[in-house]
């Protein structure tokens, strides 16, 4: 059997666990580490495909259960499959509907065989199982495929800080039908379903040549059910590992301890995924505990609701104290709206987009402003993805850290001078 994708890794950082890669697909070849954008229904909302690759984004998601639901996978596949379909030549992730399973707890059923979900387009019921989960992950024809898992919340909905409303609400419904809740029971049984239905995957897989399975250890924020859940997942070959069930709710101190705790139990030389996980300073810390790949919808979804991410902190760009700003969103920036001239586009007075002008955009319900912002945001986390990768190429953290001191503020000061082999030092 052919290896469908090829990781090789290129540098190591001497601080930290940070390294520098490259994955090669059927579709093309991304640099690691990278972050990619996330087009849940086989489009990143409101951008041209060139506009994502121009933005320096590589590899796009989406996702099995959205496109599954519209327009069919089946039709997917006689389009030609997702990267004809979206006109995206790059590499594809799809994830596999386990999140929706998550994410939708109040409104689906779980089971040891799979998930019945009240559909979102039309309230119909849904079943999607390991075999259903990769049978149209096959037809839609990514590049990596993710394996159908069990993802239980990360703390119990009801003892800790989360921001999660419906998973407390499916915790009550579940403790009412069982008489009471027990997180860590939830937890050895997400781990033992997400082994199972791993087997089921890998079995079920019919194009094991051209899409690469990645297995996913859960476990929340126990280390215990980390360790159990990874030893399992890794103990199945597969061309690559991610780490999911974290920023779902818990804070960052908990993703990064959880983080740092799972990364090194991965296998080597194969990729590793941290799911869902966005704002800068867990993208770094997670670089540095041995991450190569990311996703997260934060660039997109924020940035249609006007938030912009720089350097110095977000800008919420409906604020009145835009209403007469002459500047870009993030003097320096590279992006269509703070430099188009070096994008083909020449404003009457050669000055960038104006924050006066996107704020105008959206408060008057403009379509331009989410477009605008969108496309900073990406150039703002592409840019922040290769200035790591410089980073670690150069073994230079203590510049990465002068340019973006938000992003490495979270990280403890001795890991910019401490060698690599004292690993990462612990946290609190």
């Amino acid at each position: 059997m052919a290896d469908p994708i090829r990781f090789e890794i290129l540098g190591r950082s001497k601080r930290g666990l940070a390294r520098l890669g490259r994955v090669t697909t059927p579709h093309g070849t991304f640099e690691t580490p990278a972050f990619m954008a996330v087009g849940t229904r086989a489009t990143v909302k409101g951008i041209l495909p060139p506009q994502v690759a121009a933005t320096g984004t590589q590899v796009v998601l989406n996702n099995t259960f959205h496109l599954m639901l519209r327009p069919g996978e089946e039709t997917v596949a006689a389009m030609g499959g997702a990267h004809a379909f979206m006109g995206w030549a790059g590499p594809i992730l799809t994830d596999s509907g386990g999140y929706q399973a998550y994410s939708l707890a109040d409104i689906n059923d779980i089971d040891d065989d799979g998930v019945t979900f009240k559909s979102i387009v039309d309230g119909s019921r849904i079943r999607l199982t390991p075999e259903r989960s990769i049978h149209v992950q096959n037809r839609i024809g990514a590049d990596i495929i993710m394996a159908f898992d069990d993802c239980p919340p990360s703390m119990d909905p009801d003892s800790g800080p989360t921001n999660q409303s419906r998973i407390r609400m499916a915790a009550r419904r579940d403790a009412e039908r069982r008489r009471g809740y027990d997180h860590a029971g939830r937890l050895r049984l997400a781990n033992e379903r997400t082994v199972r239905w791993l087997e089921r995957c890998r079995q079920a897989h019919q194009r094991p040549d051209e899409q690469a399975l990645f297995g996913i250890v859960q476990g929340g924020t126990d280390l215990d059910a980390r360790t159990w859940s990874a030893r399992h997942v890794t103990a199945i070959d597969l061309p690559g590992y991610a780490i999911g069930g974290v920023a779902v709710g818990e804070p960052h101190e908990e993703i990064v301890r959880v983080t740092r705790h799972t990364a090194p139990l991965l296998p080597e030389d194969r990729p590793r995924y941290l799911m869902g996980v966005g704002y800068e300073r867990d993208l770094v810390a997670a670089v540095l505990a041995g991450i190569d790949m990311f996703d997260c919808v934060l660039p997109t979804r924020n940035g249609r609701n006007a938030q912009a991410f720089t350097r110095a902190g977000p800008v919420r760009l409906r604020n009145a104290a835009w209403a007469e700003d002459p500047g870009p969103i993030e003097p320096g920036c590279d992006c269509p709206a703070c430099a188009p001239g070096l994008h083909g586009w020449t404003t009457p007075d050669g000055r960038p987009i104006s924050k006066s002008y996107i704020r105008h955009l959206f408060m008057a319900g403009e379509m331009l402003g989410p477009i605008l912002v969108t496309l900073h945001n990406l150039r703002h986390f592409q840019r922040l993805m290769l200035d790591i990768r410089r980073a670690i190429a150069e073994d230079d953290w203590p510049a990465f850290a002068r340019e973006w001191p938000l992003a490495a503020g979270a990280v403890p000061a001795e890991v910019w001078c401490a060698p690599a082999s004292g690993g990462i030092p612990p946290q609190g």
